[in-house]
């Protein structure tokens, strides 16, 4: 699981650079994006997650946020609001 804390640590450094509010859903979770320990208790692997960026730089969050779960090859989607 150790390259699953990598993941978890990358997925929150690239959210906190950005000031837009960054939201993952699973399943009926939502979770924090810039939370690690959020991340920690709902990250799994096999899962598929929907990410709800708002904000002023949302365009920029969204692909950065995008890049870095397909780096770790998780499944994630936008979610267009």
């Amino acid at each position: 699981m150790s390259n699953n804390n990598t993941a978890i640590v990358e997925i929150s450094q690239t959210a906190s650079k950005f000031s837009s509010s960054i939201v993952l859903q699973a399943e009926n979770k939502y979770i924090d994006v810039k939370s690690i320990l959020g991340l920690f208790t709902t990250l799994v692997s096999n899962q598929s997650y929907e990410l709800h960026v708002h904000g002023p730089d949302a365009d920029e969050a969204k692909q950065a946020m995008i890049d870095v779960f397909n780096k770790h090859g998780l499944n994630v989607s936008v979610v267009a609001e």
